[in-house]
C-alpha cells in the first residue's frame, strides 16, 4: 500500500506543482508591475517641478530607479512563468 502511495505522489505531484509555480510567478509579476506603476504620477509631478523651478531632481531619480527596478522584476517573473509552462 505504501508503494502505491509513493507511485501516486511521484506521478501526480509534478503535474500539480508546475501549474502552481507558473501561477505564482504570474501573480508576483502582476504585483511588481502594479508597484512599478504606482509612483508614476509623482514622477510626472517631479518632472514638471524640475522643468519649472529646477528642484526635485533627487525625487525624480529615485522614482525612475524604483519604476525600472520593479518593472524589470515584474517582466522577469512573467518570463520565468513562461519558461516553466513551456518545459
Amino acid at each position: 500500500m505504501l508503494r502505491i502511495g509513493r507511485e501516486f505522489v511521484r506521478h501526480v505531484l509534478p503535474k500539480v506543482i508546475k501549474p502552481l509555480r507558473t501561477t505564482w510567478n504570474e501573480a508576483i509579476g502582476v504585483v511588481f508591475l502594479a508597484l512599478a506603476v504606482m509612483p508614476l504620477p509623482g514622477a510626472v509631478r517631479s518632472w514638471r517641478q524640475l522643468n519649472e523651478t529646477g528642484e526635485g531632481l533627487f525625487r525624480l531619480a529615485v522614482s525612475v530607479i524604483f519604476v525600472v527596478l520593479m518593472g524589470s522584476f515584474g517582466i522577469h517573473s512573467f518570463l520565468r512563468a513562461r519558461k516553466i509552462s513551456r518545459s
